[in-house]
């Protein structure tokens, strides 16, 4: 039997790295929801709020025999700045942080080897501030949120901004794009 794995991070708002992540080889399945924080089955309005403690995030189910949990957090770390404390952008709060949720101690490992990397390599101008914390539990986003991008291109959000970075995303990891 094949085995599936799953990768949870945030890095702002999650119709941005849905619309990246669901282009990739290997990836099954993008999730938009909450975690990382202490409410229980919040909502997109409390989430915005900034109140709950819980990130915007995505549930990434990924083949292994195809991309590797090292892969996908080095397409995470070049599709966001995860330089900027609490805040993408205009999107400012602790719903939109930069969050590696690991599933297991060998993504902690991970993650925290390519945040090393990145730091040594200056891929950014500044330090990667990237929260990395144990998942405790993922909320899935309501159901209007699923697809995004793919359901509302022509969407003023969608065109200013999720646009543009999934075309720097392709430009970027051309070789790992699924079409």
């Amino acid at each position: 039997m094949h085995v599936t794995h799953h990768a949870t991070l945030g890095g702002g708002c999650f119709w941005c790295l849905e619309a990246v992540f669901q282009q990739l080889k290997g990836v099954l399945n993008v999730e938009s929801g909450y975690a990382g924080g202490d409410t229980e089955s919040p909502t997109y309005k409390q989430v915005c709020a900034g109140t709950t403690g819980h990130a915007e995030v995505v549930n990434v189910t990924y083949d292994p025999l195809v991309i590797t949990y090292r892969e996908l957090l080095e397409v995470f770390f070049t599709i966001h700045d995860p330089t900027t404390l609490n805040r993408q952008g205009a999107d400012v709060g602790t719903q939109y942080r930069s969050v590696v949720l690991y599933h297991n101690d060998d993504q902690r490992q991970v993650a925290e080897e390519v945040i090393e990397h990145f730091n040594q390599l200056g891929i950014h101008d500044q330090p990667i501030v990237t929260e990395v914390k144990a998942l405790e539990v993922f909320y899935p986003a309501e159901e209007y949120h699923r697809n995004y991008y793919l359901n509302n291109p022509g969407q003023g959000y969608c065109r200013a901004v999720i646009a543009p970075k999934v075309a720097k995303f392709r430009k970027m990891h051309l070789e790992k794009l699924a079409r």
